[in-house]
């Protein structure tokens, strides 16, 4: 089959791989119909290199049909319709019985101490072959696959792998009271998706940040109050047309939705891009012990939030040794919440904002449709922020 594998820094290319096979009973075998590229992909595009090998297949947002059922999978059907989750969990451990599918007992990398195993994303998370690819095998079957109807577009439910969850959850972790405010760092996918289910879900003023003409032009036809980076000197100007529009205050809640590639913070990308280009037998220790990352957009978020109020961070980041303002984090009485999103534990909430009147505007949410043969090009495009790109969505 043909798949996207990563073969160095900003280095993908699409190649022939072996076509996965049933392995354990509970796994199964789809074929992809459409397959999302992420934000987080780019963080394996450029930051997280150290932890890489060449050839791994990446991506981790697919839907497809399913072409193989191993016997411990029991509701499953060969040709069933299937939206795969980007963590594999097993459903029946603690951890996952407690909402908590990222922290699967059963799944966990416990030989680098990280939490559940995730579609193509480094050793880290169990190095398990990606998304981006003609066929694609699912560990735990008989618990990830979300059955979705014949009928919609895959535009309608592909957003189930990763980008709803994760803007459900972020916005669900900023905890926002009825008729209060948000902002929201970063319009990209997880960001602009986190504005809609804020708006839907009965926030009474959803501010969003960005730098991106694009993603600013977005957000603001869906009713959200942006703010555009390049028009303040520095961050106290932009914290403050914030706070004059909450009272003086604040917003009640922040979501970071951009992560460890913020702009800014010149010596920590200089650190970041030091450790991507060393042997990975160097750079993977200096990365897990002393890696920092960019982190303009928490500091905003910690200045901007209001006295009291949450944090959210959906935004990935793989610092071990950031520093962080703790006076003002304890000072200011501020709760944080973060981690990778719990797609089962979201899922049969999201399902029924799915419908033809579409409130979330997932049927045209993606600004690119290309083939598979065309992911080297779409990393790129994405990663530079070229052409309008904010979601690209690739069909093998």
């Amino acid at each position: 089959m043909r798949a996207v594998t990563w073969q160095g820094k900003r280095d993908v290319r699409v190649e022939n791989v072996p076509d996965p096979t049933i392995q354990e009973p509970t796994d199964a075998v789809i074929r992809i119909t459409s397959t999302g590229l992420c934000g987080s992909d780019l963080h394996l595009y450029e930051v997280l290199t150290p932890f890489m090998t060449p050839g791994d297949i990446l991506g981790h947002e697919p839907m497809g049909i399913v072409e193989e059922v191993g016997a411990g999978v029991p509701d499953l059907q060969v040709g069933d319709r299937v939206v795969v989750p980007f963590q594999i969990a097993c459903g029946n451990c603690w951890m996952c019985l407690t909402g908590l599918p990222t922290q699967c007992e059963t799944t966990q990398v416990q030989g680098e101490g990280m939490g559940a195993a995730l579609f193509g994303y480094t050793r880290l998370y169990g190095a398990v072959p990606g998304a981006q690819a003609e066929y694609l095998r699912v560990p735990q079957a008989q618990f990830g696959p979300i059955k979705v109807p014949e009928g919609p577009p895959d535009d309608r439910f592909v957003y189930l792998s990763d980008v709803l969850p994760t803007a459900w959850q972020a916005v669900a972790y900023a905890d926002v009271p009825k008729g209060g405010s948000i902002a929201v760092l970063g319009l990209g996918p997880i960001g602009d998706m986190a504005c809609r289910v804020a708006q839907v879900q009965g926030a009474g003023q959803v501010f969003g940040v960005d730098l991106v003409p694009e993603r600013l032009r977005r957000a603001k036809a869906r009713g959200v109050e942006t703010f555009d980076l390049r028009s303040f000197d520095d961050e106290k100007e932009l914290v403050e047309a914030i706070r004059d529009q909450t009272d003086g205050r604040g917003p009640d809640a922040v979501i970071d939705a951009v992560g460890t590639e913020a702009h800014g913070s010149a010596a920590a990308r200089l650190v970041q891009n030091a450790a991507a280009v060393l042997p990975r037998k160097i750079g993977a220790p200096i990365a897990e012990r002393f890696s920092v990352d960019r982190l303009a957009a928490l500091h905003t978020a910690i200045e901007l939030v209001r006295r009291g109020g949450t944090i959210s961070l959906s935004g990935v980041y793989g610092g071990m040794a950031d520093p962080l303002p703790l006076l003002t984090l304890f000072d200011k009485q501020i709760q944080m919440r973060m981690g990778q999103a719990n797609v089962r534990r979201w899922s049969d909430d999201i399902i029924p904002y799915l419908t033809d009147e579409d409130p979330l505007g997932v049927d045209d949410f993606a600004t690119h449709r290309v083939p598979l043969s065309e992911a080297p090009h779409a990393y790129e495009m994405f990663q530079r922020k070229q052409d309008g790109a904010v979601k690209v969505l690739m069909q093998p």
